[in-house]
Parts: structure tokens; sequence; C-alpha cells
């Protein structure tokens, strides 16, 4: 099998998750993350589902996104409707998945250069 060394350091990759903690290229984090291909901000006041319900969602439609994905750490778990609605009013799509599927996920589709941001509990 050939190796060749990855040289898009402008795009953020999750490279682990487990334990608690996020590790998006170089750096480490232990708290909600939103993260895009750019742009990668951490959300200390988002802690469980019940924080969606106050968290601003413009921030997230300030970055374009045509997906979102929710990681709602160990085991999915549904936001309430008012949360997706604002995404889904939009036409943009939301998904709702454990945060090891998003990680995953998030990083096929910025692979493809997809507009997703993903919301990422730890």
């Amino acid at each position: 099998m050939r190796f060749t060394r990855d040289s898009s350091s402008s795009t953020h990759l999750i490279r682990a998750y487990g334990g608690g903690e996020l590790r998006i290229n170089d750096d480490t984090y232990r708290e909600t993350v939103m993260l895009s291909a750019s742009v990668v901000l951490t959300l200390p006041s988002v802690r469980s589902m019940n924080d969606l319900l106050d968290f601003d969602a413009s921030r997230i439609l300030a970055l374009d996104p045509e997906l979102i994905l929710l990681g709602t750490g160990q085991r999915q778990i549904f936001p309430a409707a008012a949360f997706r609605v604002q995404f889904l009013s939009a036409g943009i799509g939301f998904e709702v998945m454990d945060t090891g599927a998003a990680c995953r996920t998030f990083n096929v589709l910025v692979a493809e250069q997809r507009r997703v941001v993903g919301l990422l509990m730890v």
C-alpha cells in the first residue's frame, strides 16, 4: 500500500474522537465544537440538548452550510423540533447521530468538498 502525505492543512479534519475529546488536525478539544472545513469554534455553553434551545442558530447559518451534522455524544439523542426546524425550513439538511458517526461522516463530506457544518458534543 502506498501512503501520501496529507497536504490539506487548510482544511479541518477530525483525526480522533473518544475519551471526552476531539482531535481536529493537531489540536485537542474537550468541549462542544462547531466545525466546518475552514472554521473551528468551541461552544462551552453547549453541553446538552437543552442548551441548544438557547443557541443562536445564525452562528451556524453564517457558515453557509448545505448540511448540518449534530453529534450528540456517545449515543444518538434528537434535539427539540424547534431547533431542527430552523435549518429544515431554510432548505438545509440536518442529520443527528452519535458523535463518532458524525466525525466520520464530516470527514467524508469535507473530502467531497461539500459545505458541511458539524456541531459535535464530546
